[in-house]
């Protein structure tokens, strides 16, 4: 049985924030690794299926994500809300804002079957080769329909998340990978009796572990805490949480959809050079963003428990949250430097089978790139906590345009440049993504260590 007590930050030191901090961010950690390795097998398969199929599972991925993060807004604002309410003792509006986040959820991803569908027209326009964009449709118009199950895994982690119950999410995660696993690889080669349909069989395996991961969290939902009263009179729109959500949601969605942005827009510019490099920028990026995912799962906890700093509004509990937040953060930054400098070619090399021709060049490219993905782990951390420390104290409006800047801005123009203007090719467009991340970093964390702690202890003190 998951434990619920913990909540109170009351009394303690910066080391037992930041153990406090482990504690409940560990589970939503392996949570997030575990659900990136669920997408990272269908890479990895699909690599050894074909270069191409791997070259337009990175785009269409990289697409539906992109999607799926301006949707996600709507979750991660219950994080926040939900925390804030826990701390209050009003289990009333946790309840509501979680219903209305599933609400503004279905109508989001209703609203997105159309893109989809017409997924190989949309990524034509944008100068993707033929082949590549054929078989991104067919991925898409199957992964659509996915779309409102992660979404509503998305705020059920987020409810549970808030009420301190972690643990579930990570073995519902856990559970998922073997099965998704084994019934992508009978899709995708035709193995086990199943047929073989390639990149179409990596979206349909993909589709079953959404909707089973929804099945069983809700389930857990219900069974764990039934005095919440989730699911009951579901139908009921509530207005004013309702605006709650949305006012809180979408400028996280806004802000998470720039930074997916900036890397989409380098997967559409690594396209222009060639399938190779963008098959590699793929291999790379899956594992950048693999060692990202315990960032992730530290930065739900710090919301968390900044969320309920704030609801207390207790300024001397936010400032150890904030500096544990990030001590933490950046303590792991150090160790994936060290293995991404030291490992690059082995890493990529997982990634491509031994006989493919390209392998060579593949790998080559991809490890080039992973060492300049080293060098902006750092950066990368620190804008994903200063971003979790703002939305802890419901501060997402202005976070979203600093973001914006500093992604569109700075990143997206410096890799362009460096890329074609300089000749650089792949490395330059990775040195634009770091200049966009370190402006990002270094704004935010400017935004929450003066304007955001300040706000606090204006409101303790009554002002």
């Amino acid at each position: 049985m998951e434990n619920r007590t913990g909540s109170d930050g009351t009394g303690r030191g910066l080391g037992q924030e930041a153990r406090a901090l482990v504690v409940l961010g560990l589970p939503l950690v392996g949570s997030s690794v575990a659900g990136f390795l669920i997408h990272m097998t269908d890479i990895v398969l699909l690599g050894r299926y074909d270069v191409v199929a791997l070259a337009a599972a990175t785009i269409a991925s990289s697409f539906f994500f992109n999607i799926f993060i301006l949707g996600a807004g709507f979750g991660n604002a219950v994080l926040p809300l939900v925390a804030e309410a826990v701390a209050a003792g009003d289990d009333t509006r946790a309840r509501r804002v979680t219903r209305m986040a599933l609400w503004l959820s279905l109508a989001f991803a209703l609203l997105t079957l159309p893109l989809f569908w017409n997924g190989e027209a949309v990524l034509l326009a944008v100068g993707q080769q033929p082949e590549v964009a054929r078989l991104a449709q067919d991925f898409l118009r199957i992964a659509m329909w996915g779309m409102f199950p992660w979404l509503a895994v998305n705020v059920l982690r987020a409810w549970l998340s808030a009420q301190l119950l972690t643990q579930v999410q990570l073995w519902v995660t856990l559970a998922a990978v073997p099965v998704n696993g084994v019934l992508n690889y009978g899709l995708i080669f035709g193995a086990f009796g199943l047929p073989e349909l390639g990149i179409r069989g990596a979206a349909f395996g993909s589709l079953a572990v959404q909707v089973g991961t929804l099945a069983a969290l809700a389930g857990y939902a219900a069974w764990r805490l039934p005095e919440a009263r989730l699911w009951q009179r579901l139908w009921r729109v509530d207005g004013p949480a309702m605006r709650d959500v949305f006012r809180l949601g979408w400028p996280i969605g806004v802000t998470s959809l720039s930074e997916s942005g900036l890397f989409t827009v380098s997967a559409i510019m690594m396209g222009w050079i060639g399938t190779l490099e963008l098959a590699a920028h793929g291999v790379a990026l899956q594992l950048a963003a693999l060692t990202f995912m315990f960032h992730v799962g530290m930065s739900q906890a710090a919301t968390v428990r900044a969320g309920g700093a704030y609801g207390r509004r207790d300024r001397a509990e936010l400032t150890r949250v904030g500096r544990a937040a990030v001590v933490v953060a950046l303590s792991f930054s150090l160790v994936v430097v060290m293995a991404f400098l030291g490992f690059n070619e082995e890493l990529v090399g997982l990634f491509i089978r031994a006989d493919d021709p390209r392998r060579e060049g593949v790998v080559a490219v991809g490890a080039l790139l992973l060492m300049f993905a080293a060098l902006f782990q750092f950066a990368d951390a620190g804008q994903i906590v200063a971003l979790s420390l703002l939305r802890g104290v419901q501060d997402t409006q202005v976070p979203m345009w600093l973001a914006a800047f500093a992604y569109w801005g700075v990143g997206v123009p410096a890799g362009y440049a460096l890329a074609f203007v300089a000749g650089l090719g792949p490395s330059g467009l990775w040195l634009g993504l770091t200049a966009g991340l370190a402006t990002a970093a270094a704004l935010l964390m400017l935004r929450f260590w003066g304007r955001a702690i300040h706000g606090v202890a204006m409101e303790g003190a009554g002002v």
